[in-house]
């Protein structure tokens, strides 16, 4: 049986192998053709039985819902130990590594709940502790149910960071919690201080912060698991660890739950670890700007010019679109590591959210080769993504007045926010010389109804992170 992983958030799934399964289990099984779930004693063994349409045998979505809630009935019916047939999730295109991978993961993250702050039941927190995969699995199928723990570990991880409340996540706890899993990795670490971001021109993010008593922070981690000159893979998240819009204040409605507006911060720092676990042999950089945007007597205003790091101006129409702002330092930050590629996570625009409801992150890029295999990473991990438009027409609609560039729509128009947010980033990487890839995780902050997984962060999009950090050859 392997051990069960140390430091997991909640509780960690072990997984072992084996045909006996234990009178405290609950079998799963799939029911292909069914319509109704089942839930029945044999033999004193409790079997569960989860209804599939046959057309969707050999549909990956489907079988990560299935396996999400698989783990969500077991809860459900207080049990701590179940088994699967590994051959009923295999078959039609699912090859036992890709069914190894996607079970342990999905499983995982439905054995996750931010319950650190509630006080436990009197019967305790009901979490799976033991998955017995019976049947034949294949050394590299046992290998991908490893990876595939510990990528959900991380993901978890990140799901936690972000649905800490704000006042327990500022910008310097979350750096420290950055330093606590980089030793837990054994990964230098660097985190500049409003003095350090001054004398950089980090004008972007020391104007964002400057209505907070909490002192901004630029977290850097770098993994050299790759050959020494091979140029890294850079992930830049934004790190605000809550926003209140600023002077443009957040109606009351908008405003709870921006805690998790550090969820792309979070979610760059934590696949930078998950890699470190892994050994993966790729050389990644991950930059998180940290900031509070908070209104007050000093805080930045609308109308007013900021210099960035990049020597451009930015003219602030309104407070609220913060993100971008700080994300401008931090990508042109990134320039000094020569990178392959750059990848961009953030929380940044409700328009994503508009245009593509809960199931999909919006993805922005000048570049079509980079954009098709976001898509097919993004499918293959589950993170879905869609691709919205980068045109030069919305560079017009940015141009700034008294500024290089407005933090929003020129034309005071609602519409197109999205494609605003991810044009202005494009100001500040366009001349770079290398690909970038921004990933707009407004959509997928928090889990939908139907995903089987608990309230809260969604831990977007720390999977496909991983699948592009494995394929970036």
């Amino acid at each position: 049986m392997a051990k069960k992983q140390k430091n997991s958030v909640i509780s960690a799934l072990c997984v072992a192998y084996g045909e006996r399964v234990p009178k405290d289990a609950a079998h799963i099984s799939l029911a292909f053709g069914k319509t109704r779930d089942e839930i029945s004693v044999q033999d004193g063994i409790k079997r569960i039985t989860l209804a599939i349409p046959e057309k969707k045998r050999g549909n990956m979505r489907a079988l990560r819902i299935l396996a999400r809630k698989a783990v969500f009935v077991a809860r459900r019916e207080g049990v701590r130990t179940i088994t699967i047939s590994f051959r009923e999730w295999t078959g039609r295109g699912i090859t036992p590594v890709r069914a190894a991978r996607m079970l342990a993961e999905n499983m995982a993250m439905a054995n996750y709940e931010f319950v650190a702050l509630k006080t436990p039941p009197k019967e305790g927190w009901i979490f799976i502790d033991t998955l017995i995969v019976r049947g034949d699995v294949v050394s590299e199928a046992k290998k991908e149910f490893a990876k595939g723990l510990i990528i959900a570990k991380w993901v978890n991880r990140t799901r936690s960071l972000a649905n800490t409340p704000g006042g327990l996540m500022t910008p310097a706890i979350l750096a420290q919690h950055a330093i606590a899993y980089a030793k837990e990795v054994s990964v230098p670490m660097k985190v500049f201080g409003k003095k350090d971001l001054a004398q950089m021109g980090a004008g972007a993010i020391l104007g964002v912060a400057q209505g907070s008593v909490e002192e901004p922070k630029l977290i850097v981690a770098e993994y050299r698991g790759g050959k020494k000159n091979e140029k890294p893979i850079v992930l830049v998240g934004k790190g605000v660890t809550f926003d209140t819009g600023g002077i443009n204040l957040k109606p009351s409605d908008h405003i709870l739950g921006m805690n998790m507006d550090m969820s792309g911060g979070a979610a760059v720092l934590c696949s930078l670890f998950c890699a470190a676990e892994l050994g993966m042999e790729r050389n990644v950089t991950a930059v998180v700007p940290a900031v509070e945007n908070m209104p007050s007597g000093s805080s930045y205003r609308p109308g007013d010019v900021l210099r960035g790091m990049s020597g451009k101006t930015i003219e602030i129409l309104n407070t609220d679109a913060e993100g971008r702002v700080i994300l401008s330092d931090a990508l042109t930050y990134a320039k000094k590591f020569n990178p392959s590629l750059v990848v961009d996570v953030a929380t940044l625009t409700g328009a994503a959210h508009v245009a593509l409801g809960a199931h999909a992150s919006a993805i922005f890029t000048s570049d079509d080769t980079i954009a098709e295999r976001a898509l097919c990473i993004a499918e293959e991990s589950g993170d879905y993504v869609w691709r919205l438009p980068l045109w030069e027409e919305y560079e017009e609609e940015i141009k700034g007045t008294f500024g290089d560039v407005t933090n929003t729509n020129n034309k005071n128009s609602r519409y197109g926010g999205a494609s605003h947010a991810a044009a202005f980033l494009w100001q500040f990487v366009k001349d770079a010389g290398y690909p970038w890839l921004h990933i707009d995780i407004a959509p997928r902050t928090e889990s939908a109804e139907g995903e089987f997984l608990a309230k809260g962060a969604a831990g977007a999009p720390v999977r496909m992170l991983m699948r592009l950090i494995e394929d970036n050859t």
